[in-house]
């Protein structure tokens, strides 16, 4: 029998200028990425990569995501 992960994760949300393809992975869990057209396609893509690597054992790095910071170079 299967055991039920439930949690709340933050992705990261991008999308490739060459592919038009959204990218997103969790930050702090590695493993956990994915890629896809739409980004419904995207977060059911990325739930079922936690869910299989919480099955697998794998371990999310304690961490909280803060946000996003416009990091200004002259």
């Amino acid at each position: 029998m299967k055991r039920k992960h439930a949690g709340v994760y933050t992705a990261v949300i991008e999308r490739c200028p060459d592919t038009a393809l959204y990218i997103g992975y969790v930050p702090g869990f590695p493993g956990a990425h994915s890629q896809a057209a739409t980004v419904d396609e995207l977060t059911s893509n990325l739930r079922e990569v936690i869910s299989m690597l919480l099955e697998e054992g794998g371990q999310r790095v304690p961490g909280t995501f803060v946000g996003i910071q416009t990091v200004d170079v002259a």
